[in-house]
């Protein structure tokens, strides 16, 4: 993978991260199309720049994350600590996957589109009922938190939105807005971060295990967190207006190109 490639596919990560089209997906979709990226570095990569999208998110919201933080040290059970609670127990389902079924996600990235195309499907039409929901609940509770978090789980195949299956979750459990896409954005951060952490204390992310410069990895993650600063705050604001349903046109148009695609 050459530095020029890991720009585009870096820019593409961040920006797709946030927004409900599932930032895997539009790897496998460019990187097959680019026809020079292994299996091996694509995972590598999916890494690389999923850590750096996560660390966009620690800059847009570090108010938030300051706030979560600094109540949760008081050592009460107020807002704060409820909150760190049910982010905690939203990642008990991904832990679980990434334990016990990660060499069968792993197998799925580099392998065709045919199964991105199908997952993107779903994401257009998680979406699409998403868009009637109605927010019924002053804020997310702690068995809201838990199927979120079996959303995220869900959601670790390539083509099928993190962003957009857990705030679809959400909607349709009644959650407001704002709350869930917020929620979402905030409880994938340990999870990422944590993997990252773990590969490259294994030596996974060097680039003689990975088969990708340090040049290049340091261009993906850049471009990716730059980019991931700007769709993460212009998620925020198209989940105010309520603009998803729109995502769901471009997921199915996406998701019968992968499919088409992989067929011909």
């Amino acid at each position: 993978m050459s530095w020029l490639d890991a720009l585009w596919l870096g820019l593409l990560q961040g920006f797709t991260e946030y927004l409900p089209v599932s930032s895997s997906g539009h790897l496998q979709i460019a990187q097959a199309l680019m026809g020079n990226v292994d299996g091996e570095e694509n995972l590598t990569f999916a890494v690389v720049v999923h850590a750096a999208t996560v660390c966009s998110t620690l800059v847009v919201l570090w108010r938030e994350i300051y706030v979560l933080l600094r109540g949760s040290l008081e050592l009460r059970w107020n807002d704060e600590t409820q909150y760190m609670c049910k982010i905690f127990l939203s990642m008990i389902p991904v832990g679980i996957v990434g334990l016990f079924f990660k060499d069968y996600v792993e197998s799925l990235f580099g392998n065709g589109l045919l199964v991105v195309g199908i997952l993107l499907l779903v994401t257009a039409v998680l979406l699409t009922f998403a868009n009637f929901a109605k927010p019924r609940k002053g804020k997310i509770s702690f068995s809201d938190a838990f199927v979120i978090g079996v959303a995220q789980a869900l959601a670790v195949l390539p083509g099928l939105s993190r962003s957009g299956t857990t705030i679809a979750t959400g909607l349709m459990l009644g959650d407001k807005k704002e709350d869930v896409a917020k929620f979402s954005f905030l409880m994938v951060i340990i999870p990422i971060l944590g993997e990252a952490f773990l590969d490259l204390m294994k030596g996974e992310l060097s680039p003689e295990a990975s088969g990708i410069s340090a040049a290049a990895l340091a261009v993906g993650f850049i471009a990716a967190f730059i980019s991931g600063c700007v769709a993460c705050k212009w998620m925020l604001s198209i989940v105010k207006r309520g603009k998803l349903v729109y995502f769901a046109y471009y997921c199915v148009a996406a998701g019968l190109f992968a499919i088409i695609y992989d067929l011909i």
